[in-house]
């Protein structure tokens, strides 16, 4: 049999053999997250930022052109009596191609979605989040977003996040406190061809995990961008998951200079007024002053001028489902987990948590 052959056989056997795999999730911490993934997204993050265009893009538009030309143009300029058999072999080609790309996806970043989760690497209390614990940790985000808006502002968002070295240690100082191991590069946040979507269905911003880079929404306002620089960057130092990545994109912005502490406690106050009752809501806004309320304005607005909100209900359907295909069960729902983590979560001062130990696991 021909190598091409065996090659053709073997990668969807290969793919659908590692999406099933039952991975013990500290086989996959200690060999992959923690390990050969943390010595290598350095390596590719690092060659992928000095590129000031999206490569995601160009992997993208490949792909899309490579299967119209499969799956379109080859079956139409082949005889009539054999169009069936090349759409049939072009059908074949697809599955392998769709196989390697997988393969890609997992063995870059992709494991990182069968780690140890949040609530097994640090001492939290299950279940969920008692609603008084949550309303004042919503009226200390509305303290903390008043008390930092003017030094933020002040101080400006000049420079990219990539480039914020005080925001870079912050995210080094995190890594140190949840993972034994060396920190991941931060990304730069890119422009994207992706854009109008982002804009249309509201996302903030994503990893490509095909070259580990983070794509930016272009409408992103400069107090919104450090905390979905941390966000992303968090899924950069391979937590997947999304309140995860936002537990940890948080962590850093608190650590971080004032415009990025801004920026943490301004997304925590958005996050928490959906989660509380609608007069302690009420009361949250009413208690912001006109510099945050002018920030939480623009926002919503932004939010509003750029959405479809059929596109987006879809687009989020269909990114609920690649969660939980991806052993995330709560699927878009993990977002807003991660009020259960900060309330649920053992800290010690200046929000450090407490990490499991052998002996209290």
């Amino acid at each position: 049999m021909r190598l091409r052959t065996w090659l053709g056989f073997l990668a969807p056997v290969a793919a659908l053999g590692a999406a099933v795999a039952p991975l013990a999730p500290r086989t996959v911490e200690r060999w992959f997250s923690a390990g050969v993934y943390l010595r290598l997204q350095p390596v590719v993050t690092g060659a992928s930022n000095r590129v000031p265009v999206a490569l995601f893009d160009a992997l993208a538009v490949g792909v899309g052109a490579l299967a119209v030309w499969w799956l379109v143009v080859a079956p139409l300029r082949a005889r009539p009596g054999r169009r069936l058999r090349v759409w049939l072999a072009s059908v074949g080609k697809a599955a392998v191609a769709a196989a390697v790309l997988y393969l890609w996806f997992l063995a870059l970043w992709g494991l990182n979605y069968r780690r140890v989760p949040m609530t097994e690497r640090l001492e939290v209390r299950p279940g969920p989040a008692p609603a008084g614990q949550v309303e004042a940790l919503a009226r200390q985000a509305v303290a903390m977003v008043n008390a930092t808006h003017g030094p933020a502002h002040a101080q400006g968002w000049g420079v990219e996040p990539w480039r914020n070295a005080a925001l870079r240690r912050a995210f080094a100082q995190t890594q140190r406190l949840l993972v034994d191991g060396p920190p991941a590069e931060p990304g730069r946040l890119k422009p994207t061809l992706f854009g109008p979507y982002f804009r249309w269905t509201g996302v903030d911003g994503m990893v490509a995990p095909f070259a580990l880079e983070v794509l930016a929404n272009p409408d992103l306002l400069p107090f919104e961008r450090p905390f979905v620089a941390a966000h992303e960057w968090a899924h950069l130092a391979g937590f997947a998951d999304e309140s995860e990545a936002n537990f940890v994109g948080w962590l850093t912005c608190v650590r971080g200079d004032a415009p990025a502490r801004y920026s943490g406690w301004l997304f925590l106050y958005w996050q928490l007024a959906g989660d509380v009752r609608p007069s302690v809501a009420r009361e949250l806004a009413a208690a912001l002053e006109p510099g945050p309320k002018r920030d939480v304005a623009a926002i919503s607005e932004r939010l509003r001028r750029g959405q479809l909100p059929t596109l987006r209900r879809a687009s989020w359907a269909v990114y609920d489902e690649y969660l939980k295909a991806n052993h995330v069960e709560a699927g878009v729902r993990s977002y807003g987990l991660v009020v259960t983590l900060l309330v649920q979560t053992r800290f010690r001062g200046d929000w450090e948590p407490v990490r499991r130990t052998a002996r209290n696991e």
